[in-house]
């Protein structure tokens, strides 16, 4: 979608909720790597249907495909067999529908906070004056009108990660797809970047998969929850969350929040048992 021309951050927001897309489907995807006797299956015969706008995190022991499954959405890998779907079209590659955030943020450490904002919507083709509207109306949206012009270097670990998130929607994609985002920030600073990034997201109204180990960042993000089994990998759980919006801090003492985040720990107890019994006995 290109951005017109004095596009206010309002307007944005209206168009991007008024599209209803951002559906992702796999369909019995299984995913491995290697061949023969060294083979290894990360993710086996799974199936789910995120619909447009829903936050969705996934959960589960080191290693059981949780990154893996969300590269294939990105297009970055292709499954050994099945299909991912991005609104009824397959994904073979990595594309501008599709913005990624990863634990480390991936700015360019040459390009002021600025430019890497704008740098999507430039190769996407925008002139030199939307691409300067586009990063204003994220600057604004992530709170960093005033850093502008810093390099990312500048900046503490928490404002790179607002940055890293600006700059993967600023294509205004269907998708955000975000692989442990805050895992590398400390408590008082993730638990910030969680509310900014539902707040973001209460106004963008993308799809959002998220990976974390965190269950009580899971509870907290979600709509639903998924929960894979020990490698390899597959969904064993679908837990909606039905705690009510906007979310703060203080939801984290509530019964409900308590009750789930009991379920969430009693699988990923079982599956990281089952982890650790099939590591000792090889």
């Amino acid at each position: 979608m290109k951005a017109e021309k004095g596009l206010t951050k309002e307007r944005v927001i209206h168009q991007k909720k008024s599209i209803s897309r951002g559906r992702v489907n796999i369909n019995d995807v299984t995913i491995s790597f290697g061949s023969g006797a060294n083979k290894n299956i990360a993710v086996e015969t799974t199936t789910l249907d995120i619909p447009p706008g829903e936050f969705v995190c996934i959960l589960g022991p080191s290693g059981c495909g949780k990154s893996t499954l969300l590269n294939s959405v990105a297009g970055y890998i292709k499954p050994a067999s099945g299909q991912v779907l991005l609104d009824e079209k397959e994904v073979t590659q990595p594309g501008p529908d599709r913005g990624m955030v990863f634990q480390q943020h991936s700015l360019f450490p040459w390009k002021t906070v600025h430019e890497n904002i704008a740098f999507g919507p430039k190769i996407a083709g925008h002139s030199q004056k939307e691409c300067d509207s586009i990063a204003n109306t994220f600057l604004s949206m992530i709170g960093l009108q005033g850093m502008a012009g810093k390099l990312p270097g500048e900046l503490s670990g928490g404002m790179q990660q607002r940055v890293g998130i600006a700059r993967a929607l600023a294509n205004y994609p269907s998708v955000l797809l975000m692989d442990e985002p805050f895992g590398a920030l400390d408590a008082q600073t993730r638990l910030i970047m969680q509310e900014s990034l539902l707040n973001i997201w209460s106004e963008f109204g993308t799809t959002v998969l998220f990976i974390t180990h965190d269950v009580d960042e899971a509870i907290f993000l979600a709509d639903r929850i998924l929960i894979m089994s020990a490698g390899p990998g597959s969904i064993i759980a679908d837990l909606n969350v039905e705690l009510p919006r906007p979310r703060h801090s203080d939801i984290a003492t509530s019964e409900e929040f308590v009750d789930l985040k009991r379920k969430c720990l009693s699988h990923i107890r079982k599956e990281s048992l089952k982890a650790f019994e099939c590591s000792t006995n090889h």
